[in-house]
């Protein structure tokens, strides 16, 4: 009986051991590590010696991250001082001219006239401004250190007006010299004739043998030359212009074909410098003008050496 009591508690004994031994397998393997999906730290567990100590439990490793790319910085600005822009040099502004080359005007015959006081202009005042006033302003604005332009700037105006006293009458109007610069001939001696020496290069105006004016002429070229002998004034034209030539003939008094007596701005200008085509050309314009209204069509015209 003792046998079989004994077996039987062996065999309880050991059906509980097993019994213990798979529970506590069971709760060993609730304790694992839970994946939350969270990063979490782990929580510390207490020693049997009673202090606390972090768990010693093996954490993944952590994620490394892909190196970045550095963004890319724009180069920074020097801070060095640009250098100064260099400005062209500024020319000082040019006045602009109160008279020049072409005008035709009263104060262009005031300038001669004033010119004519400082002994830089010879001739008599024509009121065209040409080349030989052209040279006198050049002439008064270097011996006054002015821009030698040879235009009237309002500088130049002012300083000559500063140096001259207002011209009188007789100097922008001198008398017309009467007296021929050379003999006459003896066509001219009777009734009314315009007697043009070649010699002289002068044109008399004769009324009955007297000598009334006297003017500076200048005649054609060697290839277009002014005819000589005696003719007659057959036509007359205050403001005529050449239908050949296109130029201007004011105070146009017609002789011989298309030759005429008459003003030409040429002249005022160059002087002898120049030429006709054939025609006598007179440079005073208020002494042609003059004439112009004294001359009738039909009056002589001696042309000789």
């Amino acid at each position: 009986m003792s046998t079989r009591r004994n077996r039987g508690r062996r065999r309880v004994s050991v059906t509980v051991a097993a019994a213990g031994a798979a529970l506590a397998m069971a709760v060993l393997a609730a304790c694992g590590p839970q994946d939350t999906g969270a990063d979490q730290q782990p929580s510390s567990s207490t020693t049997a010696a009673g202090t606390t100590e972090p768990a010693t439990t093996s954490a993944a490793p952590a994620t490394t991250q892909a190196p970045t790319t550095p963004a890319t910085t724009a180069p920074a600005k020097s801070t060095k001082p640009a250098a100064p822009k260099t400005k062209a040099p500024t020319k000082p502004p040019v006045e602009p001219a109160v008279m020049k080359v072409g005008t035709t005007s009263s104060q262009v015959r005031e300038l001669q006239a004033r010119l004519g006081q400082l002994h830089l202009f010879s001739q008599n005042p024509t009121g065209y401004y040409g080349s030989v006033t052209q040279h006198a302003v050049s002439d008064f604005q270097e011996r006054h250190a002015l821009a030698s332009t040879g235009s009237v700037s309002q500088a130049t105006w002012s300083k000559l007006r500063s140096l001259t006293h207002q011209p009188t009458h007789k100097e922008l109007y001198p008398p017309i010299p009467a007296k021929p610069a050379g003999k006459l001939d003896a066509r001219c001696m009777t009734g009314r004739a315009l007697c043009i020496s070649k010699t002289s290069r002068t044109l008399s105006w004769v009324v009955n043998g007297k000598v009334q004016a006297t003017m500076d002429v200048r005649f054609g070229s060697q290839y277009t030359p002014t005819r000589e002998g005696l003719f007659h004034v057959d036509s007359k034209s205050r403001d005529h212009v050449s239908t050949i030539y296109h130029t201007s003939m004011p105070y146009a008094m017609f002789f011989s074909g298309g030759q005429a007596v008459h003003y030409s701005s040429d002249f005022a200008a160059r002087g002898y410098a120049g030429a006709s085509h054939g025609c006598v050309n007179v440079r005073d314009k208020a002494a042609i003008s003059r004439l112009f209204d004294e001359v009738h069509v039909g009056d002589k015209v001696v042309v000789y050496w």
